[in-house]
C-alpha cells in the first residue's frame, strides 16, 4: 500500500494528517483493512479510503521528523530505526518496505472512524483541490478539524525555551478576502493555544497578519497548518512566511482579534483595495533598481524615489541607503502624508518599501490611487526577504521588529545614534519612567549617568514620587509627543544627510529627517 504513494508528494502527505487531525489514532487493535471492510463501505467513505491510507503514511513519516542542527523550514530529516533519512524518497522508502504492518494498522482505524462520522461529513476536500466545497468554510465547521495532530509531540518539544536555540519566530500576512473573520479568529486562537505559540495575529475581511514565536516544531506545524487550510490554499506558499531567531518570550502573551484592517491605514479596504498594489519586484530586481538608482550622479534631480513607508524609529536604525524615509510616526499617517507631498511624488518612478511588504501592498495601492506617479513598484518579501539574499547589500543598520527583540541585525552597519551624546548607538530600550512606552537610544555610558529616559519631561517626573491614578495620562506629556508634527512636509528631495549634531546630556537635538529623529515613540501592535 504506502509503496504506490510517490515520494515527491511529501507535501500533500502533509497537508492529508491536517485534514483529519481530530481523529485519533492511537487506537491500533483493528486488524488490517481487508477487502470485506472496504466493500462495507457506502460510496462516499470509499472516495476516503485512499485519502487515509495516504494520511496513516504520513502521519507514520512525520512521528519519525527531527530538526536538522541548522534548521530552516525547508531543512528535514527523519530518523527511525537507528537511521537517519536526509530526505524524503529515502524515508518513504523505508517506511513502505519496512512498517507496513504499522501503517496498514493505523489505516485501518481511520477508516473505522471515518465510517462512524460519515453521517455528519459532507465529503472530504482533496488534497489538492484549491477550490474547497462550501461546507468547508461555512461557520458551523468546527475548528477542531484544521487543527494539526501534535499527540506523537511531547510538550517539550512544543515549548520554546527562553534563551533556547529551537525557538523561531514567523512573519506573514496573506491578502484574501474572507466571509467569516470571526471564525478565522477562533481558529487561530485555538491553533497557536495547541501549538503553544505567542504573538499577535490580525484578522479582517481583506485577509490575515500574523507574527507568532514558539519552538520550531511549533512554528513549523503552523505552517503547514496555514499551507492546507481550504481558505489559504493558492493564496500563501511556504515562501511567504520569513523567520528570525526568537521564540515564545518575544510576545508577551497571544493576541488574536478580527480589526477592519489587517494593517492600520486608516482608509477603509472598501476604498483603497488590497487588490491594486503597485508592480512586485522581487529582491533580486529590487535591488538591481537600487543599484541604478544610486549610481546616478545626481540622485537629488533623479525620476525615481526610493521610499521608506515604516515610521520613523524603524527607518532611524535602518534603512536603504538614498531612501526619502517619512518622519511619520503611524502607518495611518502614511496617507496625509501622501496628500501633503504630492509633489514630491509627481512624475517620478516609486520604489517602495517596508519591513515585511504589507504596509507597501495597499501603501502602494493609495500612491497609485492619486494618480500623479509614472510607475509605483514594491520590494516583495519586504526588507526580511531582502536581506535574507543580499545581507551586505543596500540596506545598513538593523531591522526593526514588532515584539520585545525590538530590532534584528544582518550588518554591522550602525547608522543611529544616542540621543544624549550623539556616539553610535542602534540599541532600543523602553523608557525608565513608569507607564511611558517611548523608546529611548541611549548608549551604557549615558545611561550609566541616570539618562534613561526619552526626554526632559520624562527624566524629571521619573524622579518624583508616583502621582497616583493620575499618571495614566502621563504618556501624551512626554515633550518628545508634543513637539512632533503629526504630518511633516518634505522637500522635493531630502537634502542629504548632516554631521551628527551637538547635542547636550538630557536634551536631544531633532536629527535629519531622511532617517528620523532622536526621540522615539513606542510602535503599534503589530506590522510588518
Amino acid at each position: 500500500m504506502p509503496s504506490s504513494t510517490p515520494p515527491d508528494r511529501g507535501d500533500d502527505l502533509e497537508a492529508c494528517v491536517l485534514r483529519f487531525s481530530d481523529l485519533d489514532l492511537k487506537d491500533t487493535h483493528f486488524t488490517n483493512p481487508s477487502s470485506s471492510l472496504k466493500a462495507e463501505l457506502d460510496v462516499n467513505t470509499k472516495k476516503k479510503y485512499s485519502f487515509a491510507k495516504k494520511k496513516a503514511f504520513a502521519l507514520f513519516v512525520k512521528t519519525k521528523e527531527v530538526l536538522a542542527p541548522s534548521y530552516k523550514c525547508k531543512e528535514r530529516r527523519w530518523k527511525c530505526c537507528q537511521q537517519l533519512f536526509p530526505d524524503q524518497t529515502s524515508i518513504h522508502r523505508h517506511v513502505a518496505t519496512q512498517h507496513a504492518d504499522e501503517v496498514y494498522r493505523q489505516t485501518a482505524s481511520v477508516l473505522k472512524q471515518l465510517a462512524a462520522t460519515l453521517g455528519t461529513s459532507k465529503g472530504l476536500p482533496s488534497a489538492g483541490n484549491g477550490n474547497p466545497p462550501k461546507e468547508d468554510l461555512t461557520p458551523n465547521h468546527d475548528v477542531s478539524a484544521w487543527l494539526p495532530d501534535v499527540s506523537c509531540f511531547s510538550p517539550d518539544e512544543l515549548i520554546s525555551r527562553q534563551g533556547g536555540e529551537e525557538g523561531e519566530v514567523l512573519l506573514y500576512y496573506c491578502y484574501r478576502d474572507l466571509e467569516d473573520p470571526h471564525w478565522i479568529c477562533a481558529w487561530q486562537t485555538a491553533l497557536c493555544q495547541r501549538l503553544h505559540l505567542t504573538g499577535k495575529v490580525r484578522i479582517a475581511t481583506e485577509g490575515v497578519n500574523g507574527t507568532v514565536g514558539g519552538s520550531r516544531l511549533a512554528t513549523r506545524l503552523y505552517v503547514e497548518a496555514m499551507l492546507s487550510c481550504p481558505l489559504f490554499k493558492g493564496y500563501l506558499c511556504e515562501d511567504d512566511f520569513k523567520t528570525s531567531k526568537g521564540g515564545a518570550c518575544c510576545f508577551p502573551e497571544l493576541r488574536v482579534g478580527v480589526f477592519e484592517e489587517i494593517v492600520p491605514l486608516g482608509i477603509s479596504p472598501s476604498e483603497i483595495s488590497y487588490k491594486k498594489p503597485g508592480i512586485h519586484l522581487s529582491p533580486g530586481e529590487f535591488h538591481k533598481e537600487v543599484e541604478k538608482f544610486l549610481s546616478q550622479a545626481n540622485q537629488e534631480q533623479s525620476d525615481t524615489i526610493l521610499l521608506d513607508c515604516r515610521n520613523f524609529y524603524e527607518s532611524k536604525i535602518g534603512h536603504f541607503q538614498g531612501c526619502l524615509a517619512p518622519d511619520i510616526r503611524k502607518f495611518s499617517y502614511f496617507p496625509s502624508y501622501v496628500d501633503k507631498n504630492l509633489e514630491l511624488f509627481r512624475d517620478k518612478r516609486v520604489l517602495m518599501y517596508c519591513t515585511g511588504g504589507i504596509r507597501c501592498e495597499r501603501g502602494s495601492a493609495y500612491l497609485k490611487a492619486k494618480g500623479v506617479c509614472r510607475e509605483v513598484f514594491q520590494l516583495k518579501g519586504g526588507i526580511h526577504k531582502y536581506l535574507e539574499e543580499f545581507p551586505d547589500g543596500f540596506y545598513r543598520g538593523k531591522l526593526f521588529v514588532f515584539d520585545e527583540r525590538f530590532a534584528l541585525s544582518y550588518n554591522s552597519d550602525t547608522v543611529s545614534e544616542c540621543s544624549y551624546c550623539g556616539a553610535p548607538w542602534d540599541h532600543y530600550q523602553l523608557c525608565s519612567t513608569p507607564q511611558c512606552r517611548q523608546l529611548v537610544l541611549s548608549c551604557p555610558a549615558c545611561r550609566g549617568q541616570g539618562f534613561t529616559a526619552c526626554c526632559v519631561t520624562c527624566q524629571d517626573k521619573g524622579s518624583r514620587p508616583a502621582a497616583g491614578p493620575a499618571r495614566s495620562g502621563f504618556r501624551e506629556e512626554c515633550e518628545c509627543t508634543a513637539r512632533r508634527p503629526r504630518v511633516p512636509s518634505d522637500l522635493p528631495r531630502p537634502a542629504p544627510l548632516p554631521e551628527s549634531p551637538e547635542a547636550r546630556p538630557g536634551v536631544a537635538e531633532d536629527g535629519p529627517r531622511s532617517c528620523g529623529r532622536h526621540y522615539q515613540h513606542f510602535p503599534e501592535p503589530l506590522q510588518s
